[in-house]
């Protein structure tokens, strides 16, 4: 692990989704669908592949494909440059799925929100929420 994310803290959102952990991973790797619940992408289920997401609020983040374990991880870094320091952010995003009854277990850790970088990680906190909300009512519709 990298020394500079071992001091930092991470944020964690947690959701039972009704879906297998098959139809969820698609909704994380397939750029059309990524950007119906996330943010528009360049995205590639590809280890060492570079993407941006581009959000409606006018920012851009520098991504980099880390992990894919088919229907079990996925692992990106998600990067913000910024002028100012307080809201320039390199970090690492985990999604883990894992079965559970008829559902899945999904998991997201953000990991290197430095000590001092409260209002954004606890903004990262609601943003997720959001997104994982987001995410369900994608499911919802069907394929």
């Amino acid at each position: 692990m990298n020394d500079a994310l071992a001091e930092t803290v991470t944020v964690t959102v947690e959701r039972e989704i009704s879906h297998p952990p098959e139809k969820i991973w698609r909704a994380l790797t397939q750029p059309h669908l990524i950007q119906e619940w996330l943010m528009k992408n360049d995205f590639k289920p590809e280890v060492g592949h570079h993407f941006n997401l581009s959000g409606d609020w006018g920012g851009v983040l520098d991504c980099e494909v880390l992990a894919i374990e088919p229907n079990a991880r996925l692992s990106y870094t998600w990067n913000f440059a910024h002028d100012d320091p307080a809201f320039a952010l390199e970090s690492v995003v985990t999604f883990t799925l894992v079965p559970k009854g008829g559902g899945t277990l999904l998991r997201m850790d953000q990991q290197g929100f430095r000590p001092d970088q409260k209002q954004a990680s606890g903004g990262a906190r609601l943003g997720w929420t959001k997104f994982f909300g987001n995410l369900e009512e994608l499911l919802a519709r069907g394929d």
